[in-house]
């Protein structure tokens, strides 16, 4: 079993370190919160992020921005200094792809940028997706890692590649999801049940991720968070983040995305009112206000 050393414990890093120490790896952990590192069970708790580095085989962040990622890896003191020589890198934050490619340049060793989809359900119950970008020896030293963590494990090509298809994937998500709601505000308005609809399009031209499993209305998906009164599973913070970046990764490379553009828009609008800690489906208020 591997020596893994693990910074940042959030909603998403602490499953995740609980997986892999369940898996049986030696995981050490640090975060700046004590609170936050007490959800990591199974794992040891480590004075600082260069102390969790030292004498691991592989070394993880979660972190919340590019601006994060930088600092721990390649500031005074930082993670790629501390770790071990041959040790893998790996950030699974969801980040720009300059800043991934720029980490990656400067770290080395070798660096993988391993975003991830499924929110917080699929961190706990270690069914994740793993996007990865780096070298390819890398990740197949760190495969086994991601699948500790996950279900579907991709390498997408080299430096970044995991940012860029974290970035497209959840533009489309949120494309998807916005049209889903709206689908479903319209069969509201028709006199059609939310679970006619949901037989028909389930099984129809109109099936998506964001209807089958994670159906913006209580009913058809138990298991979605509309039966919690959209409490998150993936917040829509964290969804109007990920908008903005792939909205700058567009602008950079003069790639055309009205669609995405008008979900950023949409997004902002529902966070700005309030909706930030909702569960992204949730969006489905704003418009179905929006219609009335």
């Amino acid at each position: 079993m591997a020596r893994i050393g693990f910074v940042g414990l959030g909603n998403m890093g602490a499953p995740m370190a609980r997986s892999l120490a369940r898996a049986g790896h030696q995981v050490s952990v640090y975060d700046l919160s004590a609170e936050a590192m007490a959800r990591a069970e199974g794992t040891t708790h480590a004075a600082s992020g260069v102390e969790a580095a030292r004498g691991a085989e592989f070394v993880i962040t979660m972190l919340p921005a590019g601006r994060h990622v930088r600092d721990a890896w390649l500031g005074e003191g930082g993670l790629a200094a501390a770790a071990p020589e041959g040790a893998v890198l790996i950030d699974c934050s969801t980040i720009d792809v300059a800043t991934a490619r720029e980490v990656a340049a400067a770290a080395n060793q070798p660096f993988l940028d391993a975003p991830v989809s499924g929110g917080v359900m699929g961190a706990e119950a270690a069914t994740l997706t793993f996007m990865v970008g780096g070298p390819a020896a890398g990740f197949a030293r760190a495969e086994p890692l991601f699948r500790a963590m996950g279900r579907t494990v991709v390498h997408c090509g080299e430096a970044g590649a995991g940012q860029a298809a974290k970035a497209c994937n959840n533009m489309l998500l949120a494309i998807s999801m916005i049209g889903t709601c709206e689908a479903f505000i319209l069969a509201e308005k028709l006199g059609l049940s939310h679970e006619a609809l949901f037989e028909v399009a389930s099984k129809s031209s109109g099936q998506c991720w964001s209807l089958t499993t994670y159906c913006p209305v209580p009913g058809p998906v138990p298991a979605s968070p509309a039966n919690r009164d959209y409490s998150p599973g993936f917040a829509a913070a964290l969804m109007l983040k990920d908008l903005g970046l792939a909205q700058q990764a567009a602008e950079d490379t003069g790639a055309e995305t009205p669609m995405g553009a008008q979900a950023l828009g949409l997004y902002r609008r529902f966070v700005e009112q309030g909706g930030a800690e909702t569960d992204f489906s949730g969006i489905i208020g704003m418009l179905r206000a929006g219609a009335s």
